[in-house]
């Protein structure tokens, strides 16, 4: 079984990938033991450069863009994207990224792996491009609260993509249905899951398998803000205690 795993970015070298001209940082996939579930990379592309044409192949995959700006040619549309941008990319999808300011466009990516009992996608859906500020805010567990990139209504068919605000201090233990992919995009604190504590910052990121009774704690003095990616898709307010009772009443 897969087990509760967290890495920072600086922690882990990275590498160009020279098919598709990106400098990629594997975090989570095969080699821990959830390639068959969710797979997370950072993604980097240099000022003025240009990804190859890259196909999304036996999986659906989303981006949510760090830092940087540019764009992103899906077929014959080009969509520009900068920070807080959401990206949702079927299966199938063929697409190529262009780094157009001066810094490096820095992408969190998550693939999203496709069972043969998946539903299928909705007739309509396809590639996506929303902006986190567009999204509204929904409220979850301890006062914490998050918005929806994607999920299957927007064409994300199996999972469910969203950015968390995690207020200062420490919410009950509890656990989740779900298998989830999560990346700290500011803040500090620490990820509590039975012995295991690690601390976290910006950069930091989490693979926490379903049914793995954790806490995410905020030991900063502003709110914490996550990105992340879990399967099957629901929502992220759907918590419950160790002895199975919900944490949140309004799911």
């Amino acid at each position: 079984m897969p087990q509760v795993t967290v890495v920072h970015t600086d922690e882990v070298t990275p590498r160009r990938n020279p098919a598709t001209g990106l400098i990629v940082v594997p975090l989570f996939g095969d080699r821990t033991g959830f390639g068959e579930r969710l797979e997370q990379a950072v993604l980097e592309l240099g000022p003025g450069e240009r990804s190859e044409t890259i196909a999304v192949d036996g999986a659906d995959e989303v981006l949510f863009v760090i830092s940087g700006e540019g764009s992103i040619q899906i077929g014959a549309a080009a969509h520009p994207i900068e920070p807080e941008t959401g990206i949702v990319l079927p299966r199938a999808t063929r697409f190529a990224l262009q780094c157009a300011g001066p810094a490096p466009l820095r992408l969190v990516a998550v693939r999203v792996a496709v069972r043969a009992d998946d539903p299928e996608p909705a007739p309509d859906s396809g590639p996506a491009v929303s902006r986190l500020s567009d999204q509204d805010m929904e409220p979850a567990t301890g006062a914490r609260e998050f918005r929806i990139l994607a999920d299957p209504a927007a064409g994300l068919r199996t999972a469910t993509h969203f950015v968390g605000y995690i207020p200062v201090g420490r919410a009950p233990d509890h656990f989740h249905y779900y298998d989830e992919v999560i990346h700290v995009l500011d803040g500090e604190g620490v990820m509590h899951a039975g012995a295991l504590e690690r601390p976290l910052s910006a950069g930091s990121s989490i693979q926490l398998p379903a049914q793995v009774v954790h806490c995410l704690e905020n030991t900063g003095d502003a709110p914490m803000r996550v990105v992340a990616v879990f399967r099957p898709a629901g929502s992220p307010a759907a918590a419950f205690y160790p002895d199975g009772t919900p944490a949140f009443q309004g799911t």
